[in-house]
């Protein structure tokens, strides 16, 4: 009778909001920092994600009692914010604002091979052979969109622009490790780190341009808008959708949509013209990451024989 009927269908409308979200934000962190330095966009959005994420929890049946958290917390967080946001966007932004958005978000969407990288030394974990197949092929994927497929030259893109793109992929999946580590409440524990990744960001900008500014109405409006659907809103709508959904994987498999969407959007909203080795790189990257993937689940699978 209703499309809610299900709880599955719900994830999958939750899942697909997420995605959509998601999918906008290269279009947006492009276009906003044509108003304003990369810098001051981290300040203005965090800000805007700290009152988001805090209206949620407040609304929330967890809501987060700053004169009970431990000290061993707060030490957690002012370690995690340090990595998300201060440091993973500060990096971030500077790519797109010297990359187009095109490569800059393709790049940063190898994280989840980085992920599997960095958990052998982090978590301890062994790799097969095929594993590395796997991340070769994906790796493969990077250089294609990094040099537009003139494998000899980097002529048509800011190399720097590249290296701070895929280190960004670096401290997210860094990040994601140390999150799988902390067991708090996920609202609270975001919001706690959006407080000081804000600090971080407010400190700097202090430091860097010796006061604040307010920036025009577009600039603060994409601001907003990154804050509120990149950093607090759509995260929680992710989680919701894992909640309800009977099989995470079900509505993880949606998330391959999002950097496809994302570059439909850019030459819409951005105007940047795809080009075919952006598209190719894209799939070779998505391609390594499926395979580990399904690596991962058969190795699960043969365990629990």
């Amino acid at each position: 009778m209703s499309f809610f009927k299900t709880k599955q269908r719900k994830a999958y409308f939750l899942a697909l909001t997420a995605v959509i979200f998601w999918s906008t934000m290269s279009s947006a962190f492009k276009l906003t920092l044509r108003q304003i330095s990369y810098d001051e966009l981290l300040l203005f959005s965090s800000f805007f994600g700290v009152i988001a994420l805090g209206g949620i929890n407040h609304l929330g049946k967890n809501r987060i009692s700053f004169s009970k958290l431990k000290r061993s917390e707060i030490l957690s967080s002012a370690l995690m914010g340090f990595l998300n946001p201060f440091l993973y966007y500060l990096v971030l932004f500077k790519a797109y604002e010297l990359l187009e958005a095109q490569i800059a978000g393709t790049l940063n969407y190898a994280w989840p091979v980085v992920l599997v990288l960095l958990s052998i030394p982090l978590l301890k974990q062994k790799i097969k052979s095929i594993s590395l197949l796997a991340i070769l092929i994906s790796f493969f994927g990077l250089v294609v969109i990094s040099t537009r497929g003139n494998f000899l030259s980097f002529s048509d893109t800011n190399p720097y622009g590249v290296i701070l793109a895929v280190g960004s992929a670096f401290i997210w999946a860094f990040y994601w490790i140390l999150n799988l580590k902390d067991h708090r409440e996920e609202t609270s524990k975001i919001l706690l780190n959006l407080i000081f990744g804000f600090l971080y960001i407010l400190i700097y900008n202090i430091l860097i341009h010796g006061s604040i500014n307010l920036p025009g109405a577009i600039a603060l409006t994409g601001a907003a808008y990154i804050g509120i659907f990149e950093m607090s809103l759509t995260f929680v709508i992710w989680l919701n959708a894992l909640k309800y959904s009977s099989d995470t994987a079900k509505v993880s498999n949606l998330i391959y949509l999002s950097p496809f969407l994302a570059l439909f959007i850019i030459r819409i909203f951005v105007g940047e013209k795809i080009h075919l080795s952006t598209i190719l790189g894209l799939g070779i990257i998505i391609t390594g990451i499926i395979l580990q993937q399904a690596i991962t689940r058969l190795n699960r699978k043969q365990k629990q024989l």
